[in-house]
């Protein structure tokens, strides 16, 4: 590369030193340096500073142009090239150079970025999320054979004997945001697949899922269980509950497997169908609290007008809600109906 860099200064200096800055690069990455050793390189060969941001840590490294490590907030930059691994934008890194970028800025900040992404991806933590859709569709599926999962499941970066556990999400986040917020550690895989996004990971906080965002978790022995459970789970999923875990659910989870035909057939389902969306709001508050002063409380309205209510809707379901077998009545009932509309 040298001596070609050599050949070619002759004809055009900017070649020249495009190619010194591509040997410079490839120097640094067969020396496997970190990402403070490369900001540090490249403010120096800039002769400006230089800095490198990591989104899901929120990482960022900066280096004045002697090599002085630099704090507080950025400056101004002069130029920002994006740091990408597998087709997902995993940082930036740019320049700080006072007044317009020099020719050879774009070239550098190139070059950087794809050091940036081979250091992150040799050390971590910033292993992308997104992953191949076919491959996680292949370590879920039930049909595959043990072989075709267990090689799945290797170029995800997990262990094919290791358990798994498996997220079906609906959320207008991107996928990959939600998924570092439930699992900090890696590795974590993520990927949309039929309208519904997976996330897979050894363990999922789930009091880490954002706000509107739907989630069924599923914690089987096998990817293919797992995924089972995941969806059964979020099928479960309403707007007082938004994330439900398989293990939650224990005998609830039957109801998934009645058939659509069957619920929308049964009498209190059809009554459910028939309710405005105040009674409906009213009947959920009181079937996930038990109690009327607590669901007056949910509401945020009197109790007496909240026992009116519930009275009217017993009518229309034919039973009494502040029996046992009433409450029990409704929330089945209720239930169902949600599995119907999920």
């Amino acid at each position: 590369m040298e001596a070609l860099a050599v050949r070619l200064s002759g004809l055009d200096s900017y070649a020249e030193g495009a190619i010194r800055v591509v040997v410079f690069y490839d120097t640094l990455m067969r020396r496997r340096v970190d990402l403070p050793a490369l900001a540090r390189a490249s403010a120096g060969l800039a002769e400006c500073p230089a800095g490198i941001r990591i989104h899901g840590t929120g990482q960022v490294v900066r280096a004045a142009s002697d090599g002085t490590p630099l704090s507080g907030p950025p400056g101004a930059a002069s130029s920002t090239v994006p740091i990408v691994l597998d087709e997902e934008e995993i940082g930036a890194v740019w320049l700080e150079r006072p007044g317009p970028p020099v020719p050879l800025d774009e070239v550098l900040l190139d070059r950087l970025a794809i050091a940036a992404a081979a250091v992150l991806e040799r050390y971590g933590p910033a292993r992308t999320t997104m992953a191949d859709p076919a491959l996680v569709e292949l370590a879920i599926s039930a049909d595959g054979d043990q072989a075709a999962r267990a090689r799945a499941l290797r170029l995800l970066g997990f262990a094919a004997s290791a358990p798994l556990c498996v997220a079906a999400v609906r959320s207008a986040l991107p996928l990959d945001r939600v998924a570092g917020l439930v699992c900090a550690s890696r590795p974590v895989k993520s990927a949309p697949l039929d309208g519904v996004g997976v996330i897979m990971a050894a363990a999922i906080d789930t009091s880490g899922f954002p706000p509107d965002v739907r989630a069924g978790v599923g914690a089987a022995g096998s990817p293919d269980r797992s995924w089972r459970q995941a969806r059964t789970a979020l099928r479960f999923t309403a707007p007082r509950r938004p994330v439900v875990h398989h293990d939650d659910l224990g005998a609830l989870a039957l109801l998934a497997r009645i058939p659509p035909d069957a619920m929308r057939d049964n009498a209190d389902v059809a009554a459910i169908a028939r309710l405005s969306a105040e009674d409906l709001e009213t009947l959920d508050a009181y079937c996930a609290t038990g109690s009327l002063r607590r669901a007056a409380d949910v509401l945020h309205r009197h109790h007496s007008s909240v026992a009116r209510r519930l009275d009217q809707i017993g009518r229309t379901l034919t039973t009494d809600l502040t029996t046992p077998t009433g409450l029990t009545r409704a929330r089945l009932a209720l239930t169902a109906w949600h599995l119907l509309n999920n």
